[in-house]
């Protein structure tokens, strides 16, 4: 057989693990894998080529994606075009990683072109699945940047407010800023009182503490209040880009309290670090799952981890909305354990 491959939206912790497992497992059996450059864009455009072993050799360990991605082009008012491209490709099949657009475009092309979802989002905000690969990655960024920061913090006397990725879903800062002890955590699903906020500030004060670390995610907001939107992307599935947060957050606190504060916004660094063990493991087993399901024959499906296990499921399944943190969420549990603001 000859399976397409494709990544598709942001790029993320992973992709080229995903690359190359599906690839190697495939090559191994006697097919041939071509890949489109550029997500949609290599089918509309024909930048595509056969993958070769060689072209393999260690690709899990890069960030990344060895066949580029795009979250502008768009299949809806393109279908034929599209499909047309999928038939120059010459493929029996789609292997396709990507999010909610990704995915959302995809399944409007019917039968036409089968197709195996692969669910990838640093953000951990795809119904469905238990986490996605590149999420632990962004996760150990945040980490590092709020441990690192205390250090600064603590010299300066100031409170550092790390502003990490997420869109609508805050799981990039909490699960890196619970894994860096971060003093205070705000999350869009947990809109904050800013009474409270200062409260807990003043009472850190008055502890005699030198410095704060607070973790903060990007489309986080106070109760009664709207997320901040940096700017827009017209041709993007997702045109909102949320942004702004950390620094209205740092001007805000000096002004109430007089403590000297400074914003420290990661962006893109959390999606272009090596991604780490976990998420190696996590796209390997996705991948060899991928490539026997195109190699059964098992189309219009999703891989998926479920209660710790990689498991097919309907594409349906990953187009459902952002999932989002429940407020009874373990981790939410910790914090409050640990005394921390969230």
């Amino acid at each position: 057989m000859r399976i397409g491959l494709l990544t598709g939206g942001g790029d993320a912790p992973g992709l080229n693990g995903i690359i190359e497992s599906v690839s190697r497992c495939l090559l191994a059996a006697g097919h041939q894998v071509v890949g489109s450059f550029d997500g949609f864009e290599g089918v509309f455009n024909g930048n595509f080529r056969d993958i070769r072993k060689e072209d393999l050799v260690g690709l899990h360990g890069a960030a990344g994606t060895f066949l580029g991605t795009s979250n502008r082009s768009r299949i809806e008012g393109r279908e034929k075009e599209f499909i047309a491209g999928i038939g120059r490709m010459e493929i029996q099949g789609l292997i396709a990683a990507g999010g909610d657009g990704t995915f959302s475009a995809l399944s409007n092309l019917g039968v036409s072109v089968p197709i195996i979802g692969v669910p990838k989002t640093i953000d951990n905000d795809l119904h469905g699945t238990d986490i996605t690969f590149g999420f632990d990655t962004a996760c150990a960024v945040v980490a590092d940047a709020a441990d690192s920061l205390r250090s600064t913090a603590d010299a300066h006397r100031r409170i550092m407010i790390v502003e990490a990725m997420g869109r609508t879903a805050g799981w990039i800062a909490l699960g890196g800023g619970l894994a860096s002890y971060a003093d205070v955590i705000l999350v869009p699903e947990r809109p904050f009182n800013r009474k409270a906020l200062l409260n807990f500030l003043r009472g850190k004060q008055a502890e005699g503490r030198r410095g704060l670390v607070m973790v903060v995610s990007e489309s986080a907001k106070a109760e009664g209040e709207d997320a901040e939107i940096a700017f827009t992307v017209k041709e993007s599935f997702q045109q909102e880009r949320f942004g702004g947060i950390a620094q209205k957050l740092s001007r805000w606190i000096e002004a109430e309290i007089q403590w000297e504060s400074r914003a420290v916004v990661l962006g893109h660094l959390q999606r272009s670090r090596s991604p780490t063990t976990t998420d190696r493991f996590l796209t390997a087993a996705v991948g060899i799952e991928a490539a026997r399901m195109a190699m059964e024959g098992d189309w219009n499906k999703a891989v998926v981890y479920k209660q710790g296990t990689v498991q097919r499921a309907p594409l349906s399944v990953i187009q459902a909305g952002a999932r989002t943190i429940p407020s009874d969420h373990r981790w939410v549990k910790m914090c409050e354990a640990l005394g921390i603001f969230i």
